[in-house]
């Protein structure tokens, strides 16, 4: 019998027999937290073959802690009052992938179970898709990044104290020919870690800023692309510090360079006919009324929504008029100006693209957002404000369209949204509202260096 291959992998028993004919000592089992920071261990084999079967416990604590490991004080879920117990966990098997560089070590993703998973990323994903299922509909996505790349290591960041960094390339050179073969070497290791890992790219290429790329990932089920972005941003950061490089997914690290997007593609198929339920041929633009109603949804629900786009603090500094950067609740025809760009295409390629989302946040979020909001409009038959025909920036909008301002403005927003608590649940929401709360809380703790310049001598 062959040796099995990781994307043969579908059941425990699959799972099972590949560890075995690998014979390893250990496997690692990781899964992702709010911030879509992954998080895991090192297993022995013979606690995880047993955990295939029966699943196993991890600290709640990774659900009760920010992404510097500060411990939440307004989170209901767990805290000190829980006393920070074990949450159970069930292993996906067909997640298995190759470590490329660890040897034979093999990599199985995990999510949360019972009360746990009313809050887990993934979890929420999995339920809206399942939402989209009883409505007669399969969703297929894709995630694009742009980061930056730097000639820095852990060490030298923090001993620069984040300043004076040195990019990887310098000068403003988008889709720049003259750096992508010069640096050839990264790209193809950066191509073969995808394919061996994958989540495969489907293009890779400079964007406009001193050492910043673009990778857009290769199409798959909507769950699966999830997998996939979040895989892609952890992996890239690995792969980058292994070679003495940092890569960074901040919305925008710098005021003088454009921020970063994370932006999703998302189709809709009918279940039983496989054809694409946004394409209509008779239509204009070949957009169905299905089409109409999803982008409908995510237009209106886009301002009550926006914390699970723009998680943190830094990613308001990216929305901001001509940083290619959407500002209002908008949908256009093949415009790049606007939140929603729906492009017209066939019925394989038609689709919307929600160009809101900045890089930092947590891909299943995003697509449970993005998804959620566009299924709510199907259900409610809403009809899409009229479509901005040029510059969006430009035009005056309405008041329903503007967006909030800050993190806690969209907390706010979110908490007191029902659509939100209708597709997401209250748990949810009022955990990740918390968690958001206290992310603006933290940042008020502090003073920038734009204060100092302003306020120190002149006040």
């Amino acid at each position: 019998m062959s040796a099995m291959k990781t994307r043969d992998i579908k059941t425990a028993e699959d799972a099972k027999r590949i560890v075995e004919e690998r014979g390893l000592s250990h496997v690692k089992v990781g899964f992702f937290d709010i911030d879509g920071v992954m998080v895991g261990k090192y297993m022995q084999q013979k606690k995880f073959l047993s955990a295939l079967e029966d699943g196993f416990a991890f600290c709640d604590v990774v659900l009760g802690w920010d992404s510097k490991d500060e411990l939440y004080d307004n989170v209901q879920f767990t805290g000190w009052h829980t006393g920070y117990p074990d949450a159970p966990l069930r292993i996906i098997p067909d997640s298995c992938r190759e470590i490329p560089f660890e040897g034979d070590m093999l990599l199985f993703m995990a999510e949360f179970e019972g009360e746990a998973e009313k809050i887990c990323p993934r979890g929420l994903l999995r339920r809206i898709l399942e939402r989209g299922a009883k409505l007669g509909y399969d969703v297929s996505g894709s995630l694009e990044y742009e980061f930056f790349m730097f000639q820095e290591t852990p060490e030298s960041v923090r001993e620069k104290g984040y300043r004076n960094l040195k990019s990887l390339t310098p000068d403003m050179m988008g889709y720049s020919m003259i750096r992508s073969s010069v640096h050839s070497e990264l790209y193809h290791e950066l191509i073969s870690l995808s394919e061996t890992m994958d989540f495969p790219i489907e293009s890779l290429h400079t964007e406009t800023g001193p050492g910043v790329l673009e990778a857009a990932i290769a199409v798959d089920d909507a769950l699966a692309a999830a997998d996939k972005g979040a895989l892609f941003k952890t992996f890239v950061k690995i792969w980058a510090q292994r070679r003495g490089l940092m890569a960074t997914f901040m919305a925008k690290w710098s005021p003088d360079c454009p921020g970063q997007s994370g932006h999703v593609h998302l189709s809709l198929k009918d279940h039983e006919s496989g054809k694409s339920a946004f394409f209509d041929a008779d239509k204009p633009y070949t957009m169905s009324d299905v089409q109409r109603h999803f982008v409908a949804g995510q237009q209106k629900l886009m301002p009550e929504f926006l914390a699970m786009f723009a998680p943190t603090i830094n990613s308001y500094t990216r929305l901001i008029p001509g940083f290619w950067a959407p500002t209002e609740a908008t949908w256009g025809v093949e415009n790049r100006t606007t939140a929603l760009r729906v492009i017209p295409g066939t019925d394989k390629s038609q689709r919307v693209e929600y160009r809101l989302g900045s890089a930092d946040a947590n891909p299943y979020l995003v697509m449970a957002a993005a998804i959620g909001a566009g299924l709510y409009g199907i259900e409610q038959k809403l009809e899409p404000d009229e479509q901005i025909k040029g510059n969006a920036y430009t035009v005056d909008h309405p008041e329903h369209q503007a967006l909030p301002q800050t993190l806690w403005e969209s907390a706010q927003r979110l908490k007191a949204s029902k659509p939100a608590r209708k597709l997401f649940g209250d748990e949810f929401v009022e955990h990740f509202a918390a968690t958001r709360e206290w992310e603006e809380r933290e940042f008020r703790k502090h003073i920038t260096d734009w204060e100092l310049n302003r306020y120190f001598e002149i006040i």
